[in-house]
């Protein structure tokens, strides 16, 4: 086999919010823990047994400024991207390693009235350039390439189920 595959698809609960570092040329990482769970009943003693794995997620650009506004603690989400393993020198002057998901699709899975985060008012979406009645909560989405490239087509109700591409590169609709 000739060519390689890196990809990652995980659906969990965020651990914190999204933390955010702006650089100078005016990118921006941001980065969350999420939690995925793996449950099953040991055949020797009949037990239930849970076990709960971290991945350090990494979001870039408008992607990360997106789930900043609108992920916080507790929430659940689908992540895509690929594994990326990072070496540095800590305090200590030791080599130190992180293996990172670069997240390059999103799609929030916790409806936006359950969000542990604060309210968002959809009332104010309809007062704005928001002709299409839509809930102007993109809570449910992020990267889902079964609709379109723009991150939002105008032809669904709710907000939350259209894509966000993370292409900073192109021109959205979004409302924001």
């Amino acid at each position: 086999m000739t060519g390689t595959l890196n990809k990652v698809m995980l659906i969990g609960h965020t651990g914190d919010d999204v933390k955010m570092h702006y650089f100078e040329g005016g990118g921006s990482i941001g980065r969350f823990p999420l939690a995925t769970n793996e449950v099953y009943t040991n055949r020797t003693s009949g037990e239930r047994v849970n076990n709960t794995e971290w991945h350090n997620v990494v979001v870039r650009n408008k992607a990360a400024e997106i789930c900043e506004k609108y992920l916080k603690k507790g929430d659940k989400v689908y992540i895509e991207g690929r594994i990326k393993t990072r070496k540095w020198t800590d305090d200590k002057g030791m080599e130190r390693y992180s293996t990172e998901i670069q997240c390059t699709e999103f799609t929030f899975l916790t409806p936006k009235g359950e969000s542990n985060g604060g309210n968002y008012n959809s009332q104010n979406a309809s007062n704005s350039q928001n002709t299409q009645n839509n809930s102007n909560y993109p809570g449910n989405s992020a990267n889902n390439n079964a609709n379109s490239n723009s991150g939002y087509s105008g032809n669904n109700n709710n907000f939350a189920s259209q894509p966000f591409n993370g292409n900073d590169e192109e021109e959205d609709d979004l409302p924001f």
